[in-house]
């Protein structure tokens, strides 16, 4: 059985093969902590906050890729501003050499001014939330994102719990195709995961590929009001089941 772990008040330093770690990150901070956060970044990091219409945007952008070399850091004990990255084939960000040799994966997600980062070492991560809001084309999405499992579980539902499903449902989907790595370019029809309100997360059926339930876990995070959250994490065959640590950050 996987365990849960509530958080220490803080911890840090490198992750054991057996931990998966996630952060909660306000985006929205004043000006001047906008202004020493982007110091850490990197020249083509502020060039892309540079590239949005909205300051409020490139801000949260700032934060979020400042938050993100904080956490890694504290996880290679290295400065923050020292990190760098590569992008897959797919655009997911990675850590560039030499930082790849750590083995650390890592993945991030934001909505409405709240930012979540998991790591993990050895094992591919991926992470989203959403905020719980009014979907009047709700059945119309899930027709073309779910799996028919998916649009069952979601039809069956009392109409006032209908969005709560649904977004359990992306975010436990997002969680899994951004930790294999394929993005939204994975066809989202072809895996099923369960979205029932008050149900523990898993991942039910992927097509072609019997064995996957048994290689990922998915655990929802309870993290922020009003929002759903998920993590995926791969477990290797020869690893300890794992415990998955949450720490909102101060």
């Amino acid at each position: 059985m996987d365990a849960v772990t509530a958080w220490p008040a803080r911890t840090t330093g490198w992750l054991r093969q057996n931990e998966v770690r996630v952060w909660r990150v306000s985006l929205e901070v004043g000006p001047r902590a906008v202004a020493r956060l982007a110091g850490l970044l990197s020249e083509d990091e502020c060039a892309r906050a540079g590239r949005f219409h909205f300051r409020r945007d490139a801000n949260r952008f700032v934060v979020g890729r400042a938050s993100l070399r904080l956490r890694l850091a504290e996880c290679l004990d290295v400065e923050p501003a020292a990190i760098r990255f590569s992008y897959s084939a797919y655009g997911k960000p990675e850590l560039a050499p030499p930082f790849d040799r750590s083995d650390l994966q890592f993945n991030a997600s934001h909505t409405d001014g709240i930012g979540l980062i998991a790591a993990a070492r050895g094992r591919r991560v991926g992470v989203d939330i959403e905020r719980i809001r009014p979907m009047p084309d709700l059945h119309e999405i899930a027709e073309r994102m779910f799996s028919p499992a998916e649009r069952r579980a979601l039809r069956g539902l009392p109409p006032i719990q209908q969005p709560a499903g649904f977004f359990n449902c992306w975010t436990r989907k997002e969680a899994y195709v951004k930790a294999v790595g394929t993005g939204l370019i994975h066809p989202l029809t072809r895996f099923t995961v369960n979205l029932e309100p008050g149900q523990p997360a898993r991942l039910e059926d992927v097509d072609g590929d019997a064995a996957a339930p048994g290689r990922w876990r998915i655990e929802a995070l309870d993290l922020v009001p009003r929002c759903v959250a998920a993590v995926a994490v791969e477990r290797p065959a020869a690893a300890p089941a794992g415990h998955l640590w949450q720490e909102p950050s101060a």
